[in-house]
């Protein structure tokens, strides 16, 4: 496990104007909350009203293990927004990308870009409305869960990765790598980053078929009568991949080169997985824009299929599209 990073000190230079942060739930309000703890100017965006109210009354709280922090920044809904910005960190759900792309888009400068700090292939939804000029690929893998109104759980530091999604350093990519390493000290900055996102869709097939039984991901991973599923499930994504022209990616533990190799590799991978499993909620993506890993719950939780759907649901509501 990652030790917790270093209260951070404020920033030598800040950006002139602020980042907006369009979703304030796990994702969102984690990166948001850790960046304005840090100095930088965020402006967020929810449909909560509640949630927006509460970051503008200073009670944006992160709990759990790797951070407690308080913080106050400007925030609005949707329809209350005004001006136009550089910087815009998407993170919402994948299914609703193209939603809140659509209703961001007026709020992007000419010049600026859209960052998808999402679950997914969301940046090829992004790049289709906003431009791929103004689109940034973006992979996260920390654990957090939206738990009321102001409330985040930032459970386990993990993986971040940036990248222009034509493999160039720029100076925007650049600027956006330190940027995020305030929030994540070993964020990466990568020439392939849809080989971070293709690797995590790989990962998150077996995420996602864990939905279909009532086991907790740790033991329906373990049990030796899926295994060949699994690794099919697997191979097939990163065949899929492959067929893009893209060479998946490892991470955090994660070795995707494994499941195309001979049965000692896939093996060893295989108890990697099984040594720290992922919490339920991080199957909650989609595969092709795929599964991803952000929430957690108690791994040792078993839970019915009517309650699966109905904590589920309770998440989904109020919060919708935006978590």
């Amino acid at each position: 496990m990652r030790p917790s990073p270093a209260p951070p000190a404020p920033p030598a230079e800040s950006p002139a104007e602020p980042i907006v942060v369009w979703g304030a739930g796990a994702i969102g309000g984690t990166i948001g909350a850790m960046l304005r703890h840090a100095g930088h100017p965020v402006h967020f965006v929810d449909i909560v009203p509640e949630h927006v109210a509460a970051i503008r009354a200073g009670a944006l709280h992160l709990e759990g293990p790797v951070a407690q922090v308080g913080v106050a920044a400007p925030a609005d809904l949707p329809a209350d927004l005004r001006g136009r910005f550089k910087l815009i960190l998407l993170a919402v759900k994948a299914h609703h990308t193209e939603d809140a792309t659509r209703a961001l888009l007026p709020h992007l400068a000419d010049d600026g870009a859209v960052v998808s700090c999402q679950n997914g292939l969301n940046e090829l939804v992004i790049a289709d409305l906003a431009g791929r000029a103004r689109t940034i690929g973006c992979f996260v893998n920390f654990y957090a869960d939206y738990l009321a109104p102001g409330r985040i759980l930032y459970a386990k530091r993990g993986a971040v990765v940036v990248g222009e999604l034509d493999g160039r350093t720029t100076a925007r990519i650049a600027a956006l790598h330190r940027l995020l390493q305030t929030f994540e000290p070993d964020a990466v900055l990568s020439d392939n980053i849809f080989g971070y996102l293709w690797g995590k869709a790989g990962y998150g097939a077996i995420l996602k078929a864990s939905a279909l039984t009532d086991d907790t991901i740790a033991d329906f991973i373990a049990d030796p009568a899926r295994r060949a599923m699994l690794i099919a499930l697997v191979r097939e994504v990163l065949a899929v991949a492959r067929a893009e022209g893209v060479v998946p990616l490892g991470f955090d533990g994660f070795d995707p080169d494994a499941f195309l190799a001979n049965d000692a590799a896939i093996a060893a991978a295989w108890r990697r997985s099984t040594a720290a499993p992922p919490s339920r909620a991080a199957a909650s993506g989609a595969i092709s824009p795929c599964a991803s890993a952000a929430a957690t719950s108690p791994p040792s939780s078993r839970r019915s299929a009517p309650r699966r759907a109905a904590m589920d649901s309770k998440r989904r509501s109020p919060t919708g599209w935006w978590r």
